[in-house]
């Protein structure tokens, strides 16, 4: 009787292996009270700096205007001369009586069509002359003459050929925006990359799909900036504009108001304007983020 033995090398059982898996703990939630004060924390650190500025400004003002011979008023000068005028901006009068509310609704009304008007054609003539040489060639030394005649200096000539002070503060207004309109959206135009035109070619986009899913869309980050630049020099004209053409309007209010030696009115009125200006840059930005999804400069 034999016995056989048998050779470990020869065992054919697989060998079991054990495997540790480590399961990541997960990580405990942050407070709420922790989240608040942080998000606290932040907008105290974009609000902070600011108001710091803002009240050392105001302090140097009362400062240097608070002698008897000064000849401009004082901040607490200014809110107790003209505390109605702060405290009622939806007042309603009659002629230029009106609260600041509604001399500020008159002008906008007047910047929202000569803008629109101005954003139409600007786009539409930027996109000619950074498309064709031609046009560029004949357009452009054309714009670049008119787009240094001040704005105020197109008003006499509106009032001759409309004879009406609304429709010329309008003209004035689309005469001002649309300049750099037209060329920051023939800069767009020309800085389209090559690839995206051969793409185009490869797809066979006719015209109109081209001008909408490849042009635009590349150029909208320029077109965006001279937006602003744009609603910035609108709202610049308008106040001058008004201070001729007469009517309500926050630029006659502070004629007016001069004409009626009421410094301290004209300070709040300017201070409408700048609060007022500052909102409708940052409404443009905040389109051209939401349209260009992040490309355009804030």
């Amino acid at each position: 009787m034999s016995v056989t033995q048998l050779n470990p090398k020869e065992d054919k059982t697989p060998a079991l292996s054990a495997q540790v898996v480590a399961f990541a703990r997960p990580r405990p939630q942050k407070p709420l009270a922790r989240q608040f004060a942080r998000r606290g924390r932040q907008m105290l650190a974009a609000i902070l700096p600011p108001l710091v500025t803002l009240a050392l400004m105001l302090a140097l003002w009362e400062i240097l205007c608070s002698g008897p011979t000064s000849s401009l008023p004082s901040p607490s000068r200014v809110v107790s001369e003209s505390w109605e005028l702060i405290v009622h901006p939806f007042h309603v009068g009659q002629g230029v009586d009106q609260g600041m509310v509604w001399h500020v609704l008159a002008s906008l009304q007047r910047v929202a069509i000569g803008y629109a008007f101005a954003v139409v054609a600007g786009v539409a003539l930027g996109v000619l002359v950074g498309q064709s040489q031609w046009a560029m060639r004949g357009l452009d030394p054309i714009f670049q003459v008119l787009r240094t005649v001040p704005p105020l200096a197109w008003l006499p000539l509106s009032l001759a050929a409309f004879r009406d002070g609304n429709p010329s503060a309008i003209f004035v207004i689309f005469i001002t925006a649309i300049w750099p309109i037209i060329i920051n959206t023939a800069v767009g135009i020309r800085n389209i990359p090559q690839d995206y035109q051969n793409v185009a070619k490869v797809l066979r986009l006719n015209g109109f799909e081209y001008f909408g899913k490849i042009m635009l869309p590349a150029a909208a980050p320029y077109i965006f900036t001279g937006l602003r630049i744009g609603i910035g020099l609108s709202w610049l004209a308008i106040v001058a504009a008004e201070m001729l053409i007469g009517g309500v309007g926050i630029g006659f209010f502070i004629w007016d108001a001069w004409n009626s030696s009421l410094i301290s009115d004209i300070i709040v009125a300017l201070i409408y304007v700048g609060v007022v200006g500052f909102l409708l840059d940052r409404l443009i930005a905040f389109v051209g983020r939401l349209v260009t999804r992040g490309t355009a400069n804030a």
